[in-house]
């Protein structure tokens, strides 16, 4: 043993374990790849360990996995990002290998590469800067996005959807087209694996590509993806469509993604796939809800009868969404309404009134200011009995609140809920409730506590 020629020894270690048919040994050899190379030092681990590696990759799934989880961290070892490009062609082949984690943590691994790369030697190694046969480009370049991306083998194909984000920002202008171009040909494959990969990574490919073509090629594959004739592809695309949505302003995203959703909207509720109904359900009201309540509601409303339980429950959690924008506050609360309206107290009270009265103890008060609107818009709608016995109490508890806000809007809610009720329920509870808050410390609060108590009066002598 002590013949042997030390630095040569660990990368015989490894190649025998390698090759042994414990898989234990193989893996442990593999996790052992850092120590080796150290041993080894930079300029051998460039020239001997990692083309070792590139070709000895036929092995188990379990030891490829850890090849490709090793490989994403090796920058160190083979001399810095200078000489990062040669962590590339081992990484290339497990993108095309069968296994979906395999190739999954390879392109995990190229784009972490990837994104350490200096700008030109993104250029030069990870696409090239002309589009050549895949023979020449192995010849020229160890390694190209644009090859696995033509890649005979759809594996190929379906992990250069995940790189094309590293790619893009540095690529020059007539490659930027080009890549453009071609994740254009991906979204369109003959195998549906591909387009699914193509829909998934769409969003992040989108974030880098500059904004008058996000507004044209971007939302053309997009289009393409949500008429696909797989409704896993389609499922895929609906969950990626609000992603798409905060990449634009306001304005652009209603003249440019909106048309879009409502388009496919309309047929995605009658899908045949109660997968992606539900998927649409969970995504839809995240579309800026101030310009699309009156173009999705009726699609809101059919998935809200939807026999599948998943999609009928995703569109429920989205009522509680709400945020600090007004407009977006007074849309939901009339939501609410416009939904009991739409299928009746009986439904509302089994569907909507629980989840909505539970947000009244949300630590956030615009929150609570929403229910009390949302509470004021269902009295008339769900009648005397609901409100009593459900609406009227979470305003009473209500007007303990701490923030003179809630204080007063009680107050509002109050007076309109007076003509709806009979009255000894405002002589026993909504008096005594408005009289107590029109001693509070707050000027606000007792001005429309006192209002409040006038219209009580005036109801009364009315009657």
């Amino acid at each position: 043993m002590a013949m042997i020629d030390e630095p040569l020894y660990p990368i015989a270690v490894l190649i025998d374990e390698l090759k042994n048919e414990d898989i234990q040994l193989r893996l442990n050899s593999i996790r052992r790849l850092s120590t080796i190379a150290r041993a080894l030092g930079e300029e051998r681990t460039r020239k001997e360990l990692i083309p070792f590696l590139s070709e000895n990759n036929d092995d188990d799934d379990e030891v490829l996995l850890a090849m490709a989880e090793e490989l994403g961290v090796f920058i160190p070892y083979v001399g810095g990002v200078d000489y990062a490009n040669v962590l590339l062609p081992p990484l290339e082949t497990l993108c095309t290998v069968e296994e979906t984690c395999v190739r999954d943590k390879a392109v995990e691994s190229l784009s972490r590469i990837g994104s350490q790369m200096r700008e030109q030697d993104l250029v030069d190694y990870f696409i090239p800067l002309v589009k050549a046969q895949a023979q020449m480009c192995k010849l020229i370049y160890p390694f190209s996005l644009m090859r696995l991306a033509a890649g005979e083998w759809f594996t190929a194909r379906v992990s250069s959807c995940g790189l094309f984000h590293i790619a893009y920002p540095s690529a020059p202008e007539p490659l930027k087209t080009e890549l453009r171009t071609i994740y254009s040909q991906l979204c369109q494959d003959d195998m549906p694996m591909v387009r699914r990969s193509a829909a998934t990574n769409l969003g992040k490919f989108a974030a880098t590509v500059e904004a008058a073509h996000l507004k044209t090629d971007i939302m053309s594959m997009f289009e393409e993806l949500t008429q696909d004739d797989q409704d896993s592809v389609r499922l895929l695309a609906v969950e990626g469509c609000a992603a798409l949505g905060k990449l634009l302003e306001p304005q652009d995203c209603v003249q440019h993604i909106l048309p879009v959703i409502v388009n496919f909207s309309q047929e995605l509720s009658t899908d045949s796939s109660q997968h992606v109904r539900s998927a649409l359900a969970s995504v839809i009201m995240g579309m800026a809800p101030d310009a699309t309540i009156e173009q999705l509601l009726p699609i809101f409303l059919s998935l809200l009868k939807d026999e599948f339980p998943d999609v009928r429950l995703n569109i429920i959690s989205k009522l509680d969404q709400v945020n600090q924008v007004y407009s977006i506050r007074d849309a939901a609360a009339n939501n609410v309404k416009r939904l009991a309206e739409e299928f009746g107290p009986e439904w509302a009270m089994q569907h909507i009134i629980p989840q909505v009265l539970d947000m009244i103890n949300n630590p956030h008060y615009l929150y609570r200011m929403t229910i009390l609107h949302a509470v004021s818009l269902l009295a008339p709608v769900m009648g005397s009995e609901i409100t009593c016995s459900k609406l009227l109490p979470v305003v009473a508890t209500a007007s303990k609140d701490r923030v003179p806000n809630i204080k007063f809007n009680v107050a509002k809610v109050l007076q309109s809920i007076i003509p709806i009720v009979d009255q000894s329920v405002v002589d026993n509870t909504i008096r005594p409730c408005l009289v107590e808050l029109s001693e509070d410390p707050d000027v606000d609060v007792r001005f429309f506590a006192t209002q409040a108590l006038q219209s009580s009066d005036q109801v009364m002598m009315s009657s």
